[in-house]
């Protein structure tokens, strides 16, 4: 998860500020101001969430924003009564929250159980031991080790990951010549059709350079896959794919002659096709030296 102060370090911090400030009692001292109220202000900086207030009285610790990640939560549960957890991907605020004293596990459980309901937000994981995992449209909340004196708070907004790096001709032609190919990820498609997004432009541009820079290379345009649905329909997915591709760069001026097709669709995967991620590396376009 995404949180700057594990629960630990927080008990343990808050334990230790008790401790002293007892002791500073029997020895008539007092604690610095900044001590006294270090769990009485918000951290700076942070704010709460639009979605959802705080437990009442309690104070903002830490907190954080991500432009893109991925989160696991859980979402369900299996046969045997077991989380069953899922990567969810967005844009995505982290809080960690500690409560005010006099509060129990069942009551700030509770509170958030019933305020997410009433929303009302789908309740797809709740568990007495302080996780509530719910989603409405493209947000998804998740709150983690709810109890008396701490929760975290999550919220992921759906959407896709913005490309922001691709990869330039000179980048190809050098893992081309070591390793005879070279994996390219700027190039995307609708999902399970061939057609080209605009957002490909770049780094088909890039293709042509590297074919107008050395005159002799013949490349094999192969299509790949992940391994969700069939595996005859991503056999032929994957050379749609590759053949979309070929005649992009023939029509932007690069010799049909040059350059030749295969699909693979899920047989030859790079990363683990159980998670999001892995699924995002192994659909891929792959320029392989002839």
């Amino acid at each position: 998860m995404l949180y700057p102060m594990p629960l630990v370090l927080l008990r343990h911090f808050q334990g230790e500020l008790q401790r002293m400030r007892y002791w500073a009692l029997v020895l008539g001292l007092s604690l610095p101001l900044s001590l006294s109220f270090a769990f009485g202000q918000d951290a700076e900086g942070c704010k709460d969430s639009p979605l959802i207030q705080r437990m009442p009285g309690s104070t903002l610790s830490t907190c954080d924003h991500k432009e893109f990640d991925s989160v696991e939560m859980p979402v369900g549960k299996n046969a045997d009564g077991d989380p069953v957890t899922k990567n969810i991907e967005g844009e995505v605020w982290s809080w960690s929250f500690t409560n005010r004293e006099g509060l129990s596990d069942v009551q700030v459980y509770r509170n958030f159980l019933n305020a997410l309901q009433k929303a009302p937000w789908t309740i797809d994981f709740q568990s007495p031991n302080g996780q509530i995992t719910a989603h409405k449209g493209a947000d998804y909340i998740f709150m983690d080790n709810m109890n008396a004196g701490f929760y975290y708070q999550t919220i992921v907004h759906l959407k896709e990951m913005q490309q922001e790096v691709v990869a330039d001709a000179a980048t190809m032609d050098n893992a081309i010549k070591q390793n005879g190919h070279v994996a390219v990820y700027g190039i995307h498609f609708n999902t399970g059709k061939a057609d080209i997004l605009p957002d490909s432009e770049s780094t088909l541009n890039e293709i042509v350079k590297l074919m107008q820079q050395d005159a002799a290379l013949q490349l094999r345009i192969e299509g790949h896959t992940d391994n969700q649905g069939n595996a005859g329909a991503n056999q032929a997915l994957s050379e749609k794919r590759a053949q979309s591709v070929v005649a992009w760069l023939t029509a932007h001026g690069v010799p049909a002659a040059r350059l030749t097709v295969k699909g693979f669709g899920q047989t030859k995967p790079v990363a683990d096709n159980s998670t999001e991620d892995g699924r995002a590396k192994n659909r891929r376009v792959e320029l392989a030296r002839q």
